[in-house]
């Protein structure tokens, strides 16, 4: 396909991108279990104004860009205050989790390197661990040391400590993880960190805002944060349970020793110095500086707000999906991640309700083994599940009806 030779009218372009985003998933108003986060109309606002006055601005040199270093400075602290980082702490915004994930695992190998004289690292995480950090293995050249997880899909700190040697650098716990949403006992696997000398990152992408206020909304919630010794460093993501806009993440070391590691810094071409914290080079200052505004914008009492609105809804959601025999939870929620499979898999397909659901607009993730489907619940969804479960009830019927098979899909694409 070729450009247009004179050009198109911007009203045309934007009508076009209109027409193009009418197959899209309606996240706006609840319809996505996944990939997407709304915490209402207004703090959609404050991130898209936010994101215009800064998307091209560039913090690969924050000399000439000193805004995009105080905002990144200001989100790095609020996000310090979240995870209770000493005075020592140190981080980085990042584009999402992946990159933050990639990072840890770059600067676990760079400290083995430097310190160790490691030539030939390895990771250490249970199965149920993001699969950035397969990403990042690959990228850097360490290898992937994968755990099986307890019957409860926790990590085993007694096997992950059996996989440890001494060319391991990292250690990995999720807080929660993903697949089914529970919390891995962070403190036993720092302790085996900490033992070693070594890194222990914990992911707390998905869970870093919201564990945060769940404590304060008086949740017991399990140790999980840099008050737990031999925790080095935690990834969080800004644009999940933040409810910023696309592409805001920070990596967080418990010290700027550490987090020298993530670093990269040349001088051997003809350029000069070149120095970055993260995989990007340039890095947009839309993202950041929508970070920062949504945060300044919703402060302590709107984030206790959406993380209770949030939770209400992930509990609605449970009693729904345990009022119906076909299908079962994976593991008691204890964040606002809900994972349930068919409770009779030869008799009733989870991705061929994933399909059904999806013809009624709704989009779950598909994951497996075990086949299952995953809905990660936030603000938007309260007021929306009594709607889903009518859509859902439907849905099983129609499955029933038809004998009908599904595909598992995908969580990311390469197309």
């Amino acid at each position: 396909m070729a450009l247009s030779v004179t050009g198109v009218p911007r009203e045309q372009l934007l009508q076009q991108l209109e027409v193009m985003k009418a197959h899209d998933v309606d996240w706006r108003n609840g319809r996505a279990f996944t990939l997407a986060y709304n915490a209402g109309a207004d703090v959609l606002a404050v991130a898209e104004d936010a994101y215009r006055a800064f998307g091209t601005e560039n913090a690969l040199n924050t000399d000439a860009f000193p805004s995009l270093r105080h905002i990144q400075a200001d989100v790095v602290g609020f996000v310090g205050e979240w995870l209770q980082a000493g005075p020592e702490a140190a981080g980085f915004m990042t584009t999402g989790g992946t990159e933050s994930i990639l990072m840890a695992v770059k600067a676990a190998r760079e400290r083995g390197r430097n310190e160790r004289g490691i030539s030939a690292p390895n990771v250490v995480l249970p199965t149920s661990a993001h699969a950035a950090f397969e990403k990042g293995c690959y990228y850097f050249g360490l290898e992937s040391r994968r755990v099986p997880v307890r019957a409860d899909w926790r990590a085993d700190p007694d096997a992950m400590a059996d996989a440890i040697d001494d060319q391991t650098v990292l250690v990995v716990g999720s807080a929660p993880q993903y697949p089914q949403g529970v919390i891995d006992p962070i403190a036993s696997i720092a302790a085996l960190a900490a033992e070693r000398d070594i890194n222990c990152h914990v992911d707390a992408c998905m869970g870093g805002v919201t564990l945060t206020y769940l404590a304060r909304l008086g949740h017991d919630i399990p140790p999980w944060n840099f008050t737990v010794p031999g925790v080095t460093s935690i990834s969080i993501d800004l644009h999940k349970y933040g409810y910023t806009a696309k592409g805001a993440s920070v990596i967080m070391h418990r010290s700027k020793q550490l987090r020298a590691y993530q670093t990269f810094v040349t001088d051997n071409w003809l350029g000069g110095f070149y120095g970055s914290s993260g995989v990007l080079g340039t890095k947009g200052g839309g993202s950041m500086a929508a970070a920062w505004a949504v945060m300044q914008y919703l402060g302590d009492e709107g984030y206790l707000r959406l993380t209770a609105a949030a939770r209400r809804a992930t509990e609605e959601l449970v009693e729904v999906i345990r009022s119906l025999p076909e299908l079962q939870l994976r593991a008691e929620p204890e964040t606002t991640l809900v994972s349930f499979s068919s409770s009779n898999p030869t008799t009733f397909d989870v991705f061929a309700l994933a399909d059904a659901l999806w013809r009624r607009g709704w989009y779950l993730d598909r994951q497996g083994p075990p086949a299952s489907l995953h809905c990660t619940v936030n603000a938007i969804h309260e007021g929306k599940i009594a709607v889903f479960a009518d859509d859902l009830r439907t849905s099983i019927a129609e499955v029933h009806a038809a004998a009908a098979s599904g595909e598992q899909g995908a969580y990311g694409t390469v197309e």
